[in-house]
């Protein structure tokens, strides 16, 4: 067999991010997510041995070597926890080179450890010629995999972006999650999104257990805060549908108003600097990615001054990050090849 190549898309959250963890869109009678599937991707690699198992993590710079699958899902070695819980989920039945890659800054915030399982799911899959889930159970299967990875509370939007590509509204309930696939046609996120790493490392996990307890708890402010997080989603979705495109920077600030409301955690120096030097630069708004704390930042900046902004932000220490949102993908769909 040749090789197999899979890639998938990362994300950006627009609205509702948070809301997407069980229970908490339980006790709001239900709530809405909105994302965007971006070209910072992440990457799997499968070669056919002739029994050994290889695995090989670009972003580790490390690479171990197993004679066969049960001396690689016997090692205990942390940093390849990752790779060996899917194998063990795969069960595979013939050697093999895995060579895992991701774009994502580390701490991205941009949902890079999801898409890395995806990838990796849809490479085994292709590799063994067993067929693709569906998008509903392969978003199942990974959250799970991955929340025992974690060993934290973990939402479920980050892997319908990196399956299905597009703009993904994503409604939680108590029957379980409804996909809706926008096309990006005639919409300004060409041209008016910019992502900036601000150069710290978020930890999603920290962020999400807090909130989840002080919910559980009906903090008078955390539940607040989530609830307004649920009428800006609610109201981007009817802008986004309405295509009134001006709406948005308003509900970008009202989304990070909720956000820091919701935990002092979700924002740092470093969010707080980066907001000042952008808006002294032009832009109208902007939305932290993910859990915050650090991680990548979403700027909406006026049409014509993408640039100029992305040099200021540059000129303050920030990098900016070439990020372009991806077109929704065929149903379905590996995102890969054979070679």
């Amino acid at each position: 067999m040749s090789m197999i190549r899979v890639s998938s898309p990362t994300r950006v959250d627009l609205a509702g991010g948070t809301l997407d963890l069980w229970p908490l869109y339980n006790f709001l009678g239900g709530a809405q997510t909105l994302n965007l599937a971006i070209d910072i991707r992440t990457h799997a690699e499968i070669l056919p041995t002739a029994g050994e198992v290889i695995l090989e993590s670009a972003d580790l710079q490390e690479t171990k070597r197993y004679p066969n699958i049960s001396a690689a899902l016997a090692d205990t070695d942390p940093k390849f926890l990752l790779l060996r819980v899917v194998l063990r989920e795969i069960a595979p039945d013939r050697g093999f080179h895995l060579k895992t890659k991701s774009e994502s800054p580390v701490g991205g915030g941009l949902g890079g450890s999801s898409s890395l399982m995806v990838s990796m799911l849809k490479a085994f899959c292709l590799f063994l010629g067993r067929p693709l889930p569906e998008p509903h159970a392969l978003a199942h299967w990974a959250h799970n995999v991955e929340a025992e990875i974690l060993n934290t509370p973990t939402g479920k939007q980050d892997y319908y972006p990196a399956i299905s590509g597009g703009m993904n509204l994503l409604t939680f309930g108590t029957k379980g999650v409804e996909q809706e696939v926008f096309p990006l046609t005639g919409s300004p996120f060409e041209s008016k999104f910019l992502l900036v790493y601000t150069g710290r490392s978020h930890h999603s996990g920290l962020n999400n257990f807090e909130v989840l307890k002080s919910a559980v708890a009906k903090d008078p402010r955390v539940m607040e805060a989530l609830r307004n997080l649920k009428v800006v989603s609610s109201e981007m979705v009817s802008a986004l549908r309405e295509r009134q495109w001006d709406f948005l920077a308003g509900l970008f600030r009202r989304e990070y108003q909720a956000r820091v409301q919701l935990s002092p955690a979700f924002t740092c120096p470093e969010i707080e600097e980066l907001d000042r030097v952008s808006k002294a630069a032009g832009a109208e708004a902007i939305k932290i990615c993910g859990a915050g704390g650090g991680g990548c930042v979403m700027l909406w900046c006026p049409e014509g001054r993408r640039e100029t902004i992305a040099e200021a932000c540059e000129k303050a220490g920030f990098k900016t990050l070439n990020a372009r949102p991806v077109q929704p993908l065929s149903p379905l769909s590996a995102n890969g090849s054979v070679s």
